[in-house]
């Protein structure tokens, strides 16, 4: 289904609100999409993977790429629709990005209404920030091969499956080496990071809804909140409370829009 806001070119901002639960079906755009999260967390999914966005974090969806968007609590989302021909060469996948406090403001501006929108300076700015904006490590790719798509559909499933890659190899008739050597060459990562990122993107939501480290760490097959913390740090930058922290603050700001 081909969907367009594209109102006035060359940048269209769109607000609107969903409730929790919500579900935007199989959809996709002429124009590219910056998909930014006021507050709330949305999980956007294409055939080739699966991408959380944060509150004060946004999306990228370059041109006619279908997709999917599931809302976790009440998700206010500002979204940017941007010509295909000024989309940044550096942004030509899906990609998860740091909003700097900048380009926030210039999208909640944008969104107040046409003659903000509409105004050159504002698009020019938009436009220079969004290409120089940091790439965040929110994204679960999904393989071709049949064999690895049974094995990441089952961590999907069920997050904390203990399972080594050795395990998995007996289950659907490869070698560990065959099972390595196609995560790298269809995923670009190993089994083990592949992991990592799942279980961070389901962490998420689960912290930004208020479940304790210890309880999510547990859940997802951490021996402890110590090891699990290390893993968000070495992905994110920093620990779970300092994340948590430094995201409250950011949706505290313009409550209202």
């Amino acid at each position: 289904m081909l969907i367009s806001h594209f109102l006035h070119g060359p940048v269209s901002a769109y607000p609107r609100d969903y409730v929790d639960g919500a579900h935007q079906e199989l959809h996709q755009h002429r124009e590219a999409q910056l998909l930014y999260a006021v507050c709330g967390t949305m999980r956007v999914v294409t055939a080739q993977g699966a991408w959380v966005i944060p509150p004060t974090r946004a999306v990228w969806i370059p041109p006619l790429v279908e997709h999917e968007i599931f809302m976790s609590g009440e998700v206010r989302m500002r979204s940017l629709f941007i010509a295909a021909e000024l989309s940044p060469p550096s942004l030509q996948q899906c990609c998860v990005l740091a909003v700097t406090p900048l380009l926030r403001e210039l999208i909640l501006r944008a969104v107040q209404g046409p003659q903000h929108a509409e105004n050159p300076l504002i698009q020019s700015l938009m436009l220079e920030e969004i290409a120089g904006l940091e790439n965040l490590p929110l994204h679960i790719p999904m393989p071709e091969d049949r064999r690895l798509q049974g094995i990441c559909l089952a961590l999907l499933r069920t997050p904390d499956h203990p399972n080594t890659l050795e395990d998995w190899a007996q289950q659907v008739g490869a070698s560990s080496r065959t099972l390595a050597r196609l995560f790298q060459q269809q995923l670009k990562m190993n089994f083990n990071a592949w992991r990592q990122q799942l279980r961070l993107m389901e962490a998420l939501p689960r912290l930004l809804a208020g479940e304790s480290v210890q309880s999510v760490a547990r859940d997802l097959g951490y021996g402890s909140a110590r090891a699990f913390s290390a893993m968000f740090r070495r992905l994110l930058g920093e620990n779970p409370r300092e994340y948590l922290n430094a995201l409250n603050k950011l949706s505290e700001l313009n409550p209202l829009l």
